[in-house]
């Protein structure tokens, strides 16, 4: 059996270590500080593994010099490794998208957002450019029209578990792999500020931006009453009534019953069904949500109206203070005349 070392900083760690501990011997994970109840080092635990914490490109190094071991495993890192470090050892990264395309960040998330009809899992070697290297393994996943990231992450996890461990044996037996075909297409880095909703945009992309974006990623997000208000599950209105007069993101139903409410996009109606405002938890649109005279968003008056009482409030506090820093300068004559006997 080979000796790994795992490099596994997110969601997708899990399934990776559990599959080369099937066929490997695993010498170590590198992976930050998690909860108590992180699944990763829990595992990792039972089975003797020990966690390595510093995920840093100077500690990694120093790690695979000591260990040495025969490959490096590489399922979630944020950072790009170094050609002089991928030298030291054999490195096979765990890349969710069907390579060449999609070579970057957020590849699942962004496979929703622009609507492909399928995403994928592929094991490569690692080379010098980003997310280049000879095919170990891959395949590729149908994404349904209802199907979240979470869902896409837990059946490309499953295949993940069932594959990584016998690439990695594969290829350290001498098998190549087959080289990337095609032209590379790359994915930039998803900030949570993306996630913020465009009314004006169609009700497929704004469907698809919910799902795309849904925990454990930071969520898509309006505003409601100037508040943040973070969209977990929503679904297009298919029979929905055509609005010849439509402002996106104005309210068009509430349902008390059934909890759900409707908002207009630049082409039809998305139903919101779970939100959640700052601060409190997930919960029915409609209990927060209660007349078809709202519009989701930020608009330029609502913007201008908190600009104004920002104004008027901190006009108010500057009066305050000058008030309360004259008192103190001049006290009351009284007071002088007593301090004067």
């Amino acid at each position: 059996m080979p000796d790994v070392l795992l490099i596994g900083m997110g969601t997708t760690a899990l399934s990776a270590l559990e599959s080369l501990l099937t066929s490997c011997r695993v010498l170590g994970v590198v992976r930050p500080v998690q909860q108590p109840d992180d699944p990763v080092a829990a595992l990792a635990a039972r089975h003797g593994v020990k966690v390595y914490t510093d995920t840093s490109i100077a500690a990694i190094d120093e790690l695979v010099k000591r260990l040495l071991p025969d490959c490096v495993v590489v399922s979630s890192y944020d950072r790009i490794l170094p050609p002089w470090m991928l030298a030291r050892r054999p490195f096979i990264n765990v890349h969710y998208s069907p390579l060449p395309r999609y070579r970057g960040r957020a590849n699942v998330n962004w496979a929703i957002l622009n609507g492909e009809p399928s995403a994928a899992i592929s094991v490569h070697a690692l080379e010098g450019d980003l997310d280049a290297g000879h095919i170990l393994f891959q395949e590729e996943i149908a994404i349904g029209p209802a199907d979240s990231v979470a869902d896409l992450y837990d059946r490309l996890n499953a295949i993940q578990g069932r594959e990584l461990g016998t690439a990695v044996v594969r290829h350290l037996a001498g098998d190549p792999g087959r080289a990337q075909e095609g032209e590379p297409t790359y994915g930039c880095t998803r900030l949570p500020r993306d996630g913020e909703i465009d009314w004006k945009q169609s009700t497929a992309s704004i469907d698809a931006l919910v799902r795309g974006l849904v925990s454990p990623f930071p969520g898509a997000f309006t505003y409601l009453h100037g508040r943040k208000l973070t969209v977990w599950k929503a679904m297009p209105v298919a029979d929905a009534p055509r609005y010849a007069g439509r402002i996106p993101g104005r309210i068009v139903a509430v349902s008390r019953a059934n909890g759900y409410v409707d908002v207009l996009t630049g082409d039809g109606v998305l139903r919101l069904l779970v939100v959640q405002m700052d601060g409190a938890d997930q919960g029915a649109p409609a209990t927060l949500i209660k007349s078809v005279k709202l519009t989701l968003g930020l608009s330029t008056s609502d913007l201008l109206t908190r600009m104004q009482a920002l104004e008027h409030e901190l006009a108010r506090l500057t009066t305050l203070v000058e008030q309360l820093t004259g008192a103190a300068m001049h006290p009351p004559m009284l007071a002088r005349a007593e301090g004067a006997r």
